[in-house]
C-alpha cells in the first residue's frame, strides 16, 4: 500500500466505525516507511472527553509503537482538518506530514481559519490537502443530517 488515497481510506474506515459508535465521523492513521503504525478516531462522546479526538488517539499510540514522542518521519492521514488542539499536538510530536480529506471551515488550522503549521513554531509539518475530500465531507454532512433528524 503506498498510495495517498489508500491510507486515506484505512482513515475513512476509522470515521465510519466512530460514526457508527455515535460519534463525529473523523478518523487518522499515521504511517512511517510505508508501514501504518497507529490509527485514531474520534471518542469524544463515548468518554466524555474534549481530549479524545482522532488525531490526538493516534499519535498517542504512535508514540507508543515508537517509544518515542518525536514522530519524525511520520504521515498523518486524517479525514477532517486538524482544529487547533490537534494541529498543537502534531507540530508537538514532530510529524513530518499531515495529509487531509475535507476542510473544516469553522475550526480547521491547517488554512481555513488560521495555519499554525506556517507560524514561527520550532516545527513546520507539510501538508497534503483534499485526498477524497467528497468522500470524507459526506460523512460528515451525511452524520450532522441524521442528527438533526433525529431531532
Amino acid at each position: 500500500m503506498n498510495s495517498h488515497e489508500e491510507y486515506m481510506r484505512l482513515a475513512i474506515r476509522e470515521a465510519r466505525i466512530a460514526a457508527e459508535n455515535g460519534e463525529v465521523p473523523v478518523g487518522a492513521v499515521i504511517v512511517k516507511d510505508g508501514k501504518v503504525i497507529s490509527s485514531g478516531r474520534n471518542r469524544r462522546e463515548t468518554e466524555n472527553n474534549a481530549l479524545y479526538h482522532a488525531e490526538i488517539e493516534a499519535i498517542d499510540k504512535a508514540c507508543k509503537a515508537l517509544k518515542s514522542w518525536r514522530l519524525t518521519g511520520c504521515d498523518l492521514y486524517v479525514t477532517l482538518e486538524p482544529c487547533p488542539m490537534c494541529a498543537g499536538a502534531i507540530i508537538n510530536a514532530r510529524i513530518s506530514r499531515v495529509i487531509i480529506g475535507a476542510l473544516d471551515p469553522k475550526a480547521g488550522c491547517c488554512g481555513s481559519v488560521i495555519d499554525m503549521f506556517i507560524m514561527p513554531f520550532n516545527h513546520e509539518p507539510k501538508t497534503i490537502k483534499g485526498i477524497c475530500a467528497d468522500e470524507c465531507a459526506s460523512l460528515l454532512t451525511g452524520f450532522f443530517e441524521n442528527l438533526r433528524n433525529k431531532k
